[in-house]
């Protein structure tokens, strides 16, 4: 992934922390993956509809 390690992503996930703090964090990881999902279901149906008319 990236070529990130383990160590970088701990060190990455600690000033995350103590930038947003505890209680914004699991905010910021629910939108992200909302955002993800929404994203993924978004690609799906435009390769769906991409079949469906050839």
């Amino acid at each position: 992934m990236f070529g990130l390690g383990t160590p970088e992503l701990l060190i990455i996930m600690a000033i995350a922390f103590l930038i947003f703090g505890g209680k914004k964090l699991p905010e910021i990881g629910s939108g992200l993956g909302k955002g993800i999902s929404s994203f993924k279901k978004g690609l799906t149906a435009v390769d769906e509809k991409s079949k469906t008319e050839e």
